[in-house]
């Protein structure tokens, strides 16, 4: 009898100069099996996953498939052909096609050549399985976070793997794409592909997988069926105790009342939108108009590609604007242009952090003051950096960031950590208005209701207003108003909380309210 494939880690650890990342972890995937891996923010998924995919090597323990021990990290063929991994972070290169992406180091060779028809045929095959509408030729700089997400699991699904690694691989999904994911990963696995599905939503892993396993501070603390677990026990695992933290609205009054000593009281007006209208390619936005009165938070919803992000980017000043004005405490902002924005009053949380959030070579500490450092400096232009990690820490440690100290470059941290010293380096310049684009996008469980929470205090102590866009709808329940986009425009607003879920998701796909009640 044949054995069913399987991959194993045995007493993985991993360090990282004095971090223990990893302290004897061991794994065990069957065929046939979706296994769901969830921690914390720095509890070792990531130094897992790529352990697991062959882009690092342990510092002790082993990594075993089908009871053989692994290949060589130099072997890069031999790994693909037993485990594939989409990661959380797009690896396409965006200068080359979809079809290119797919086949990246294995490309179809007939005679010698290579056969660029077969690898098109292949590649829109998989595709048209999906039910996605991308074309097999495309450049990906040209695709949308959705549309690059998908090409890497294509590309997963292309190479034939018996194990495939999911990392956070909803996080730029609408609904709808989310399900046709959940049904082709049921469909791998009762067609024996073993599963590892990492994910900070939690609904999630209890739809789709059939076992769990709890990584905190680098260690294994549970390994359970899904159905002997639930929520609140998933949570506790995960959390553990947490450590006591300053108030950020505490250190957002102390900035505050810094900048009315420096520059008298400051006036606030509020954002105005006015027949705002967007050319992109992450969605257009056509006539829109809208206001948020200081100290009011309003949030901006819609399926992926109604132009959430793109209204986001917009006012904050990432994006020109074909027309239509924008407006902060009466003056008018200027079009695509972020530093003028910067210094106009907007602060902003961007949609994608790797490419707009952090410096990752720069520090904890440079990066969050990174928006005031003509305050910190002193004469000629001069800045001390422990003036300058003095400034960040209180702040940091309000947002519990997890890192060595200020000078530990942000791109050592894990992905919610890097989110939140974006958080951190956006309300550091006491702004009037807060943008947020998806803003708990790759954030923990406990660490979302701290972003939300801090981010909602910091505009009501301030004054600031707020503005999130995000098709995450936890990430508006305390939103004094939401708006929904469909198409591009203003589908609907919500007035008052609680708001009607059901109601939302039905406004989200356009479908009319005319019969319900929105508040």
């Amino acid at each position: 009898m044949t054995q069913l494939f399987t991959v194993e880690a045995k007493g993985i650890e991993k360090s990282f100069g004095s971090t223990k990342a990893l302290r004897g972890v061991d794994l065990h995937i069957d065929a046939g099996q979706c296994l769901g891996l969830v921690g914390r923010n720095g509890a070792g998924k990531s130094t897992l996953v790529s352990i697991l995919s062959g882009l690092s090597k342990p510092d002790a323990g082993e990594v075993f498939f089908h009871g053989e021990p692994a290949p060589s990290l130099r072997d890069v063929d031999g790994w693909r052909k037993q485990i594939a991994t989409v990661f959380q972070h797009s690896k396409v290169v965006p200068q080359l096609s979809v079809t290119e992406n797919v086949f990246l180091g294995s490309p179809a060779v007939r005679r010698g050549a290579v056969d660029w028809r077969q690898m098109r045929e292949a590649t829109r095959k998989i595709i048209d399985e999906w039910n996605f509408d991308i074309s097999v030729t495309a450049r990906c700089e040209t695709l949308t976070v959705e549309q690059l997400q998908i090409v890497e699991i294509v590309r997963a699904l292309a190479t034939g793997a018996q194990c495939i690694l999911l990392d956070e691989p909803t996080s730029a999904l609408e609904r709808r794409a989310v399900d046709r994911l959940f049904e082709r990963v049921n469909q791998l696995v009762k067609n024996g592909v073993a599963v590892l599905y990492i994910s900070h939503h939690l609904e999630e892993v209890f739809d789709i997988c059939s076992d769990v396993t709890v990584l905190r501070d680098g260690e294994v603390v549970v390994n359970s069926p899904i159905a002997d677990i639930d929520k609140d026990q998933m949570v506790a695992a995960m959390v553990g105790e947490l450590p006591a933290t300053a108030n950020v609205t505490d250190e957002l009054g102390v900035l505050l009342q810094r900048e009315k000593a420096g520059n008298g009281e400051v006036v606030r007006e509020g954002l105005v939108v006015e027949d705002l209208r967007v050319t992109s390619s992450r969605g257009d936005v056509i006539g829109v108009s809208l206001t948020v009165k200081p100290g009011e938070c309003v949030g901006v919803t819609g399926l992926l590609g109604a132009g959430v992000a793109t209204l986001g980017r917009a006012v904050a000043g990432s994006q020109k604007f074909d027309g239509g004005t924008v407006t902060l405490n009466g003056r008018s902002l200027a079009s695509g242009r972020r530093d003028l924005s910067l210094r106009d009053g907007v602060g902003y949380i961007p949609e994608n952090r790797q490419l707009e959030g952090f410096v990752a070579h720069l520090g904890v500490g440079e990066n969050v003051t990174m928006t005031i450092t003509d305050r910190l400096a002193r004469r000629f232009g001069l800045m001390r950096p422990r003036r300058r990690d003095e400034a960040a820490v209180a702040l940091t440690e309000a947002l519990s960031v997890i890192s060595s100290g200020m000078r530990q470059p942000v791109g050592e941290l894990s992905g919610g950590n890097q989110q939140k010293v974006t958080v951190a380096r956006s309300l550091m310049s006491n702004p009037s208005l807060i943008v947020a684009v998806t803003p708990t996008r790759g954030v923990d469980v406990a660490s979302k209701s701290l972003l939300l929470q801090s981010l909602i205090e910091a505009s009501r102590s301030t004054g600031a207003a707020l503005l999130i866009c995000s098709d995450e709808l936890d990430d508006l329940v305390d939103c004094d108003r939401i708006i929904v986009l469909f198409h591009g425009s203003i589908y609907y607003e919500f007035s008052s909380s609680p708001f009607d879920r059901e109601a939302l998701i039905a406004a989200t796909e356009g479908i009319s309210l005319s019969d319900r009640t929105a508040s």
